[in-house]
């Protein structure tokens, strides 16, 4: 810990940078995350489905935490699963554990439970049920169709459930899949994220030095160039990277992170 706390005192930092501790408010916003995110807000508002698209590292799970602060829980009833492989019934046990719905043995009988809990929340308690389901990239194809099921409600005539699955770039694929289609052509809305440019890339790191409390930014430009061209903009590698570059520059006691601790972080990191 007084390791961890020396390093905070060099570079100025209140809290260590570049970490996963990270709140909704003191995130870096960007307009395409922007876009994505006000796009899901309208979409979940309108009691609609939507799928999130994004290659590993790039703030999916970010961007459904900044989604669920922005449905007030006076209003919506919001659950967060992250499940990877499992069968239909599984899903929706896991689903039905998540909600606080009735348990069932039948796979049927769950799904008219979890139709039964979301209408329940809708009609009597005021509330709009709303699932985020993350690494939906890992569910089967029938697991993921069988979302359409869940909701259809009063013969297709009731928009009750608002469903946003969110995963890496094969749900893409998948999404494209003929025994998908039925699925795919209730999602009102699909958004995508991206890797970072490099002048985005260079405000990123600056924007988290400056949250962690430093008020000046501890990489050279040249340093700020190795992390990118290195990271490629994937925030995910960048934080790891930027971390490990500050602990390498940290033990060698140089006040500025330079290329060659670029360089040293990266092996310590990816050998």
């Amino acid at each position: 810990m007084s390791k961890i706390k020396d390093m905070r005192g060099r570079f100025g930092f209140h809290n260590l940078p570049f970490t996963r501790e990270l709140r909704v408010e003191e995130r870096f916003e960007l307009p395409f995350f922007e876009d994505a995110l006000e796009a899901l807000h309208q979409t979940i508002e309108a009691l609609m489905s939507a799928a999130l698209i994004a290659p590993a590292g790039t703030g999916k799970t970010a961007l459904l935490r900044a989604l669920q602060a922005r449905l007030p829980p006076a209003r919506y009833d919001v659950h967060y699963v992250k499940v990877t492989n499992l069968s239909k019934r599984d899903m929706c046990r896991e689903i039905a554990d998540c909600v606080g719905a009735r348990p069932a043995a039948s796979y049927p009988m769950l799904v008219r439970r979890l139709q039964e809990r979301f209408t329940d929340a809708s009609d009597n308690d005021g509330l709009r049920p709303v699932l985020l389901i993350d690494e939906a990239h890992d569910m089967r194809p029938d697991v993921l169709s069988m979302l359409r099921i869940l909701t259809n409600f009063d013969m297709d005539s009731r928009l009750v459930l608002g469903v946003v699955i969110a995963g890496q770039t094969p749900l893409r694929t998948m999404l494209r899949r003929d025994d998908i289609q039925d699925l795919a052509r209730r999602l009102a809305h699909v958004a995508v994220l991206r890797t970072l440019a490099k002048d985005e890339s260079h405000a990123y790191i600056t924007h988290r030095c400056h949250i962690a409390g430093s008020h000046s930014v501890p990489f050279s430009p040249q340093a700020m160039e190795a992390l990118y061209e290195i990271a490629r903009g994937n925030l995910r590698a960048t934080d790891q990277l930027a971390l490990k570059t500050l602990d390498v520059a940290h033990r060698q006691s140089d006040d500025v992170a330079s290329p060659n601790h670029v360089a040293q972080a990266r092996q310590l990191l990816w050998p």
